[in-house]
């Protein structure tokens, strides 16, 4: 049952239209994801629905008393509000009453000696209590807590833009509402934060409508996502992973369908040059149909952001950091860093907000002078610094002459290419690049400030959080781009999608000076994390009870814990009879009847599921444009893709097992 319906909708600015006679319709529950490239009109959709801002044709239903919260990409405060005060400004009864109380108890606190202030503030503790209140007000405190925010009374107005959005999501988190819009609910805050907001949402009970860039987000979140594409609306019952499985299938078919499109075309064209005259009904007809097809000319544009830049040549040596040390007021930051930049090196910096990752980029990029250490850089290093603002952008001046300022050609695979062809490239066509920048989107706005930072041919990129404010397409693009970079990338970024596809070695700022090293990417960091979480719990086990876990650390397999006694140490006289006290008590450590029955057949049943993939690989490439037999065959791979993935995972524990058994009887026989 829809809740909202918006009916043939249409905006445009000036001369550029947005969307035009668009309908979607929002259903209980529904989790929906709206994406789309930058300036498409997203936010203003947003707007739109939410009621903040009018449609120029169509119109909004919604059901009767249907509760809206609606979260701006860039949130301002304004007034002498604590932080507290300015969450519970709602129009819900509770939230009312938990405005009047938060503002009396602050007249208390101010001027304890004013006796009409207690006696309001006596009133209003008994309505909290008659209301039960209070639990409203403890998940106030704790949504607050969990996106980082810890002093309720600071006042807003000296907030930062991201604790500004941090606060605006908790006020909205906060007010009961059937319907959440929330315009890049992502943007400025940590992993952890985004972890925790996924889950809530996820538990949350009314229906939601969000822009984010966060594929990880839509693909955990949605069920639903729409696209926004040159001004018509694409819907699809899905997440973002088979959202990617189904617009490709339109595509193709939409491909198809313009080819055959062209080939009418083609022959039609060449009737009507052969000199045809509209005498009969006959002929007329059929450049009548002529002039149809001409001007049923689709645009199916290849959005797609191009660029492979040839990078300047790179040294042997990079960027040298040596015993680095960074305070501020006393508190320090990073504590005796030392690393070698290496030219191949893929590095995501991680931490919660405040933790030091932006200020470690800076050091780096040779932009803020540590306390103490060195940074050292090479002669032939060309930094490109990403940064979080649109650093020096002069708003006044034309696109192209933004671009032509950095370079007016760039060296590429394809050859030498000038700036307004680059722009042509990203999404800027000729109409777009000869207007002042200020007419542009915010997102726009950094696109074509990535498009001046890869314009300069960098053979050293540092981005500071690369994916704020970017859309998907160009974020895939980027990511494509720096697959084929030659040099080193060092990235901070919340965005675990960008992470895993992008960076080979994470750093990790834990707010306490220490800069910690992981190899691998963010999903296997976190495995890491849980893998040594389970060690400590297994090796903790007053019974000694033999716990084996598969490994997926590179590089080496897992050393499986041998048991321990109730001081987690080995006794001596275990160390010499190869065996510990428990296990005398267990009997000698083997492989049940199953276990070895299934350690005999696993390499078979590895090998057959393999060749079954190769098969169905072999019919996809057949069925390539066979759409009723397409979505059979990719949930077959899919699906033995995941029983290959679990064989592989019982050969690397049943191996281990066997091999630990080895050793354990080697040592009995010693």
């Amino acid at each position: 049952m829809n809740i909202l319906t918006a009916e043939k909708i249409s905006k445009s600015y000036s001369e550029k239209i947005l969307f035009d006679e668009i309908t979607i319709g929002i259903s209980e529950g529904e989790k929906i994801g709206l994406i789309g490239i930058n300036g498409t009109g997203k936010s203003t959709l947003l707007k739109v629905i939410a009621g903040i801002e009018y449609p120029d044709k169509g119109k909004i239903v919604a059901n009767s008393g249907l509760r809206i919260e609606y979260l701006p990409q860039n949130p301002n405060f304004e007034g002498e509000m604590t932080i507290l005060q300015q969450v519970f400004t709602g129009n819900s009864p509770v939230v009312k009453l938990l405005r009047e109380y938060e503002y009396a108890l602050h007249e208390v606190n101010e001027y304890p000696d004013n006796a009409q202030a207690r006696d309001e503030l006596l009133k209003l503790t008994q309505a909290m209590e008659s209301m039960q209140a209070w639990t409203k007000e403890s998940e106030a405190k704790t949504i607050l807590t969990k996106l980082g925010i810890t002093d309720f009374n600071v006042n807003v107005g000296i907030l930062s833009g991201g604790q500004k959005k941090r606060v605006a999501m908790a006020a909205a988190l906060i007010s009961p509402a059937d319907l959440l819009i929330f315009d890049e609910p992502t943007n400025h805050i940590d992993n952890d934060t985004v972890d925790w907001l996924e889950k809530y949402l996820n538990n949350h009970k009314g229906a939601l409508l969000m822009v984010t860039h966060d594929r990880y987000f839509l693909d955990r979140v949605c069920n639903r996502i729409i696209e926004l594409d040159s001004g018509n609306l694409y819907s699809y019952q899905a997440n973002y992973t088979k959202f990617l499985e189904m617009k490709s299938e339109r595509e193709e078919l939409e491909q198809s369908s313009e080819k055959k499109r062209q080939n009418l075309y083609r022959r039609e064209l060449e009737w009507i040059r052969r000199g045809a005259k509209a005498r009969s009904t006959k002929q007329k007809a059929r450049i009548d149909r002529f002039e149809k097809i001409k001007e049923d000319e689709r645009s199916i544009g290849n959005n797609n952001i191009e660029i492979k830049a040839e990078g300047t040549r790179l040294g042997r040596k990079i960027i040298e950091l040596e015993q680095v040390e960074k305070n501020f007021d006393d508190y320090n930051i990073i504590s005796n860093f030392s690393y070698i930049l290496r030219r191949d090196d893929r590095i995501g910096i991680i931490g919660p907000n405040g933790s030091g990752k932006s200020t470690l980029l800076n050091i780096i990029a040779g932009k803020l002078e540590p306390d103490k250490g060195s940074v050292s850089t090479g002669e032939t290093v060309k930094i490109g610094f990403f940064r979080q603002e649109n650093e020096d952008m002069d708003e006044d001046i034309r696109v192209i002459d933004y671009i032509r300022n950095e370079a007016e050609h760039i060296i590429t695979n394809d050859g030498s290419l000038s700036a307004s062809q680059m722009l042509e490239k990203f999404l800027f066509p000729p109409s777009v690049q000869w207007t002042p920048v200020f007419k542009l989107s915010g997102g726009e706005k950094r696109r074509l400030y990535l498009l001046k930072i890869l314009m300069s041919s960098p053979n050293v990129l540092l981005l500071d959080e690369p994916t704020n404010d970017l859309d998907i397409q160009t974020l895939t693009i980027l990511e494509s781009y720096l697959d084929d970079f030659r040099g080193a990338v060092i990235a901070v970024s919340h965005d675990r999608y960008f992470l895993d596809r992008v960076v080979e070695k994470i750093f990790l700022l834990e707010g306490t000076g220490n800069v910690k090293q992981f190899e691998g990417d963010y999903s296997f960091y976190i495995e890491s994390l849980q893998r040594m979480d389970e060690d400590i719990e297994n090796e903790s086990v007053a019974n000694g009870r033999f716990v084996c876990r598969t490994s997926h650390i590179k590089g080496g397999k897992q050393n499986l814990p041998l048991p321990h006694n109730k001081n987690n140490q080995t006794d001596k006289n275990d160390e010499n009879n190869g065996e510990s006290d428990n296990q005398k008590k267990r009997g000698p450590l083997k492989l049940t009847f199953n276990e070895q029955r299934e350690f005999e057949q696993i390499d078979d049943i590895i090998a057959n599921l393999e060749n079954e993939i190769l098969e169905v690989n072999v019919k996809l490439e057949k069925a390539a444009s066979d759409f009723e037999l397409l979505p059979g065959l990719i949930s077959k791979k899919e699906l033995l893709e995941e029983q290959l993935n679990e064989a592989m995972e019982r050969w690397v524990y049943l191996n281990e097992l066997a091999e630990l058994i080895t050793e354990n009887k080697s040592g009995k026989s010693r």
